[in-house]
This record gives structure tokens, C-alpha cells and sequence, in this order.
């Protein structure tokens, strides 16, 4: 089990995580999720004894990582993909930390042989691109068979296949009871691979839930509207539902070729209907949309996003409307930030 308790660092007077809490159970896979420099990097580097916080303390199995016997053991980690020696062999690398840990050398031909880099071990880990490289940064991360794993990013650079074999086998430790703390960029992978989620934005924990549990409070049903005068919609709906919100999306391909988007909340799909059709609003499509994780995951962390985009020539685009803006999204949470930068 994996245990953060009232978790503080600040980089230069900054912040990078603020008093947070929460708890990696056995036997499931937690997703920890966040925008770039939201502190996850800071936490799992914490827990790995590689920060010292200025408050609280990370436990793996109820001890601080300092004080673990056999650390190798305890918990196996992947934070850089890139982390082995340039000039050294993949199969050197692993034969080197077994030696340094106790860890007999038959497990290293096994943890080979489980991630696949058996034809390439005794090439130079600089050569590597970075799926082999992710490979042998978990290969090294399994070698002491340890009871729990902090896996950062560990699908980045992998195939398909090499992305379904991470996701089946970090399903594979929990059902062995292990508990696996995964963080990942990747919504729907998420969605296939964790049982619970811990969201954190700015150095805050914004929840702790399972994730079915998120998606139903998150990300509710909705109904999308192309209409060619989207003031008129939001006029009507919020006139007639107070707890409505009617809001612009951005257009799919499969939307009529003329009108604007809108995404409606708050009331029955029945209700909004007859609401439009009394008050003779033109639509040119009104369809029901099932929320995903992506969705809830992007409206809930939107505010606590460090770098927000657009697409280019979005401003210019269609004339707006009052109720027609560009949307901006959080940047995917990629390579590891700089500890400066709170991530």
C-alpha cells in the first residue's frame, strides 16, 4: 500500500504540492491524474525518498521508503524512461542494480523475458528508442518482484501492443493484491486500466473516487444541438430550465455543414425537446451524448491547467455569436517538468 499524509514541497517559494493525502490500495490500479505541473512527478518522487518534503510523508507498506530493507523489493518505479547508462547494456544495467540489491541473477533473464527485450539486451541502452527504453525502465522496476509499483508515464514511446501489455500487466499485479500507483496522460487507457483516481490540480487533490463513480458525477449525460442561431437556444432553454447550461463545442465532421455547436445540461433530453419545438427554434441536429473520462477529466482540471492551447486560426474562424467562443484545453501532461516547476 502506498499512503501520502498531508504532503507539502515548494520549489524557489512555489507551491508544487499543498498538504494533499490519499492512499494506493492493494490489489487495485490507481490512476493519478493531472495537468503539466499539477505535482504529480513531486509526489512520486517523494514517496521514492528523491524529495524531501517540507511537510508530511509518503509511506510505502508503512514505512518511509528510507527506512525499507530491501527497497527493490518493496516497490518498483518507473519515472524515466531513460534513466540507464548510455554506454551500458541493457542486460549489464539490470545484472548491475540485482547485485547492488541481492536480487539473484535468474531474475534478470526473467524480467527480459517478460517485457521482450531479450534480442537487444546486450545492446547499449543509448541506442534504444524510447518504447525499447520505456521497456527497460519497467524491466528494471519489476526486478526485486516488488508488492507495490509507481509507474509515471509508462506507456509513452510503446506500441499498441506494447501499450496492451502495460495495461494487462498492471492489472495482473493488482490482481495479485499489489497495489499500482499509474500515471498517465492517456484518458482511455485510464478507463481500461485503473480501478480508483486521484486528480490533482496546482498542488491540490481535486478527488478521490472510483473511476465509474467519476464519470457518472462528472460527466453526465448531455445533448448536442447544431442550430444556426445558438443565441436563440440558450435563450429558450434557459428561460424555460433555470439549472440549465447550455454551452459551444467545437464542430465534428459528421455535423451538418451549417450552424453552430452546443452541448446542453441540466435538464431531460424530453423536456429540451418539446421546450425548442414550442418555441419554434430551428435545429439542425439534437442528439444525446454519453459522457467519458476524457470529458469529466478535462471539465474538471480546465481551471487548473499551466498551459492551455487553441487551434490555430481559431479566433478568425466563423463569425461568433455571444454564445460562440474558442474552447481551450489543458496540455497533456508529457515528459517530466522540472522540480522548479512544481511537477
Amino acid at each position: 500500500m502506498l499512503e501520502i499524509e498531508e504532503l507539502s514541497k515548494a520549489f524557489r517559494g512555489k507551491k508544487a504540492v499543498d498538504r494533499i493525502s490519499f492512499t494506493a490500495r492493494n490489489g487495485r490500479v490507481t490512476g493519478f491524474l493531472g495537468p503539466n505541473g499539477a505535482g504529480k512527478s513531486t509526489t512520486m518522487k517523494a514517496m521514492l525518498g528523491l524529495i524531501r518534503p517540507d511537510s508530511g510523508r509518503a509511506l510505502i507498506d508503512g514505512r518511509p521508503y528510507s527506512k525499507l530493507s530491501s527497497p527493490m523489493r518493496a516497490v518498483g518505479a518507473v519515472l524515466d524512461a531513460r534513466s540507464a547508462h548510455k554506454g551500458m547494456s541493457a542486460y549489464a544495467h539490470l545484472r548491475a542494480l540485482a547485485l547492488t540489491n541481492g536480487i539473484p541473477k535468474s531474475r534478470v533473464d526473467e524480467v527480459i523475458a517478460i517485457t521482450g527485450i531479450d534480442s537487444v539486451k546486450k545492446r547499449n541502452a543509448g541506442s534504444y528508442s524510447l518504447g525499447m527504453s520505456q521497456r527497460l525502465s519497467i524491466a528494471a522496476a519489476l526486478l526485486g518482484d516488488p508488492y507495490n509499483l509507481i509507474l509515471d508515464e509508462p506507456i509513452n514511446g510503446l506500441d499498441p501492443e506494447g501499450v496492451k501489455w502495460v495495461r494487462e500487466l498492471c492489472r495482473y499485479y493488482a490482481a495479485q493484491g499489489r497495489a499500482v500507483l499509474l500515471s498517465s496522460h492517456l484518458m482511455s487507457e485510464v478507463a481500461l486500466t485503473a480501478d480508483d483516481l486521484v486528480i490533482i490540480g496546482q498542488g491540490r487533490i481535486l478527488q478521490q473516487v472510483s473511476v465509474a463513480d467519476f464519470v457518472r458525477q462528472h460527466s453526465g449525460d448531455g445533448i448536442r444541438v447544431v442550430a444556426p442561431d445558438p443565441d436563440r437556444v440558450r435563450n429558450v432553454l434557459v428561460s424555460t430550465f433555470p439549472t440549465v447550461r447550455v454551452e459551444p463545442v467545437e464542430r465534428k465532421e459528421s455535423d451538418p455543414p451549417r450552424g453552430y455547436a452546443l452541448r446542453v445540461t441540466g435538464a431531460p433530453l424530453e423536456s429540451i425537446a418539446q421546450a425548442l419545438a414550442h418555441s419554434q427554434t430551428v435545429t439542425y441536429q439534437f442528439v444525446q451524448e454519453r459522457g467519458s473520462l476524457e470529458d469529466a477529466y478535462l471539465e474538471l482540471t480546465h481551471a487548473s491547467a499551466e498551459y492551455r492551447s487553441t487551434l490555430p486560426g481559431r479566433e478568425s474562424s466563423a463569425p461568433q455569436s455571444s454564445a460562440q467562443s474558442a474552447g481551450e484545453a489543458p496540455a497533456n501532461d508529457q515528459a517530466d517538468e522540472q522540480q522548479g516547476r512544481g511537477h
